[in-house]
């Protein structure tokens, strides 16, 4: 028997409410332990003195979420309690010696709902990376992700491939009936449908949400490179000093700029020929992150910028040289002049690279199960003329949507087979 599992669901304490969720086939049971009046009806929320023998442990707001309509999909109870370290520790303590009672692994009221189809596979992922999120564009797409964003995206592409596949196994299977077409259109159907997904995949990705983008901050030795970064990350993170060569490894320093995810990467000053093989390896590095980078911003002479779109030309220390006829951004890491610019620069091709507010922003593995998805609908519509292998590349695109949101069932198709085509066989 599974058992039954609590844990604190809030913030940790103090706080001035604690939410202790159970969950499981024990909850009612372990309410009405911890009560001496009748349960509450189902979602109503009453105030019940929870007991500990003779003590009263704690005056709570109490609810009940019988299963299988709760987040688990089990039998649900949630205590509000005064969010003291004490109240909160004491009521734990009663529920675990309680008999089939434990506390929860992480994730694990998650898992249950996903295991009793509350929510699927995408839904959980959204629900992690809104735990994680830390800027408003983060938030945004990890709740439209928890919000069934990819669920919705893949019941309609799953409903256009499952009649897809009833036209085409009915083509297979009733050739000989005359109010069953062979689907001439079955190519044209394909491609257009393959092309929708692969204008989803064309979006950009959610890791740049998640990771940042990456911003390298390249040019000669002493261009100014470390200043720079340390005023735009609001801190010293670099090393800032006259001596040529002092940056030699990476330095990564996580921002926040207009609101969006960065990460300023300080690379080694660039330059042909140093005797030095430390200094060597770091610019060795240096032109590696720089090929990775997202945006580049470029503190050396403008003919030696790297061949690019994504690069920002700046010209450092403004404050000590006045240039007006220098196409660069001009900026003083002492006096400030110019950074604010830099900023809304960087912001600006950076909000490019990131998916648009209202876009879903899928993840790797997601993106993986849509690629197949769109190989097999163009197999199925274009590289072939055999009906049977248009079919099981057809098999194929929704067992890559059924990996995508985690769930099995492709029997339905013979519903949209039957229902669709009234063949009433």
């Amino acid at each position: 028997m599974t058992d039954t599992i609590f844990a604190l669901s809030s913030g940790n304490p103090p706080a001035a409410i604690a939410v202790v969720r159970i969950s499981g086939s024990g909850a009612d049971g372990a309410l009405a332990a911890l009560t001496t009046v009748e349960l509450p009806a189902p979602r109503h929320a009453v105030v019940r003195a929870l007991r500990s023998g003779a003590g009263v442990l704690d005056s709570a707001l109490v609810l009940r979420f019988p299963g299988p309509n709760s987040a688990t999909g089990e039998d649900l109870v949630e205590l509000h309690l005064h969010g003291g370290r004490a109240t909160v520790a004491a009521v734990c303590d009663v529920l675990a010696a309680l008999p089939g009672l434990r506390p929860a692994e992480p994730g694990e009221f998650t898992r249950r709902a996903f295991e009793n189809g509350r929510i699927d596979l995408s839904e959980a992922e959204g629900l992690s990376d809104l735990l994680r999120a830390e800027s408003e564009g983060q938030r945004r797409a990890a709740m439209a992700m928890a919000s069934g964003g990819v669920a919705a995206l893949v019941d309609q592409l799953g409903g256009e491939i499952l009649s897809a596949s009833a036209r085409v196994e009915a083509a297979i299977d009733f050739d000989d009936e005359d109010d069953v077409s062979p689907w001439p259109e079955r190519a044209a159907v394909l491609s257009a449908l393959a092309d929708r997904v692969a204008d989803q995949l064309a979006n950009p990705p959610a890791e740049r949400l998640h990771d940042g983008i990456r911003v390298a901050v390249a040019g000669p030795p002493n261009a100014g490179k470390s200043s720079l970064i340390n005023v735009l990350g609001s801190r010293e993170a670099a090393i800032v000093s006259p001596i040529a060569g002092t940056t030699r490894d990476l330095i990564e320093v996580p921002v926040q700029l207009r609101g969006l995810p960065l990460i300023l990467i300080d690379t080694a000053g660039l330059r042909d020929m140093t005797d030095d093989s430390i200094e060597a390896i770091g610019i060795g590095r240096a032109v590696a992150v720089i090929d990775g980078a997202d945006i580049v911003l470029w503190l050396g002479a403008p003919d030696h910028a790297p061949d690019r779109a994504d690069v920002i030309a700046i010209r450092t220390k403004a404050d000590l040289n006045d240039a007006p006829d220098d196409p660069r951004l001009a900026v003083s890491a002492v006096t400030g002049d110019g950074i604010a610019a830099l900023i809304d620069r960087i912001a600006a091709m950076a909000r490019t690279l990131l998916p648009p507010p209202d876009a879903l922003a899928l993840n790797r593995r997601q993106r993986a199960c849509l690629r197949e998805v769109e190989a097999e609908c163009r197999a199925a519509g274009g590289e072939t003329d055999d009906l049977l292998l248009s079919a099981e590349h057809l098999r194929h695109a929704r067992h890559a949507l059924d990996r995508l949101t985690g769930r099995a069932g492709v029997e339905d198709m013979l519903d949209a087979l039957f229902g669709t085509f009234c063949i009433g066989k």
